[in-house]
């Protein structure tokens, strides 16, 4: 089974194109970590989590529904994180939580896809983001030939700067910059609730018609860049800056 969390379209397009490729059923773990969803769940081939990467390692809030998870039947599960540059040392805090849930880990893969960071990072254009997808196609048949021949996919030895990054980096970054506190909306916003609706924390509430953001963000930026009317920024650095969604669909 394909599971994939994804905020703005990235890993969804790599997992339903994993998906295709294997003939594998796919799972959008989204409603189940909005509603705490932790039932189990079972699947006779192998586990093939896609996810993103923030701050060098998976998303916290999916390490935490993984672990609360009872994924039954295979015990091999493999992992591929969409990035837009690396993704550090994550494969050792991936290995620790295999350890924990009794499963084989099969190794992890990254898979660099347009950056859609726009807390922090420039967005592309839509045309530089499809040179972007055109140019992981490649690790991404490869990826998926390791899957489907059954052999566990090759990691490099970790550099100190991997090994910072996914530990002190990633330890600090969240308590520091993982806030819904720069999030702010303008006169474009028309009530639709969307960013209400695509937000897998249950964090933005509409008040008198307006968006207001609580404090569970995770920084998936769905709610910034799905808006419809751009009407969302985050902070200065937002502003006249292109909003990213997958230009690409299987």
């Amino acid at each position: 089974m394909i599971i994939y969390f994804s905020g703005t379209g990235n890993s969804e397009y790599v997992a339903k194109k994993i998906s295709k490729e294997l003939q594998d059923e796919v799972l959008n773990i989204f409603e189940k970590i909005r509603t705490r969803d932790y039932s189990d769940l079972i699947s006779d081939r192998p586990w093939v989590i896609v996810v993103p990467t923030y701050a060098w390692r998976i998303p916290r809030i999916v390490h935490e529904w993984l672990m609360k998870t009872e994924l039954g039947g295979n015990k091999n599960i493999y992992f591929v994180m969409t990035c837009g540059a690396d993704i550090g040392n994550a494969g050792t805090y991936l290995n620790k939580l295999c350890e924990e849930k009794g499963m084989n880990y099969r190794g992890c893969v990254s898979v660099i896809m347009p950056e859609n960071y726009i807390a922090l990072f420039s967005t592309p254009s839509k045309e530089e983001a499809l040179v972007t997808i055109e140019q992981a196609e490649q690790k991404i048949s490869s990826t998926i030939q390791c899957i489907r021949t059954d052999i566990a996919f090759p990691e490099s030895k970790a550099t100190f700067k991997a090994k910072f990054s996914s530990g002190f980096v990633n330890n600090i970054f969240y308590p520091i910059f993982v806030h819904s506190k720069k999030f702010y909306v303008t006169d474009a916003c028309v009530s639709c609730k969307k960013c209400e609706n695509v937000c897998p924390l249950e964090n933005i509430h509409l008040n008198d018609g307006k968006p207001n953001w609580g404090n569970h963000c995770t920084h998936c930026m769905a709610c910034i860049c799905r808006c419809p009317k751009e009407a969302i920024e985050y902070g200065e650095h937002s502003k006249g800056m292109a909003r990213y969604t997958c230009p690409k669909e299987m």
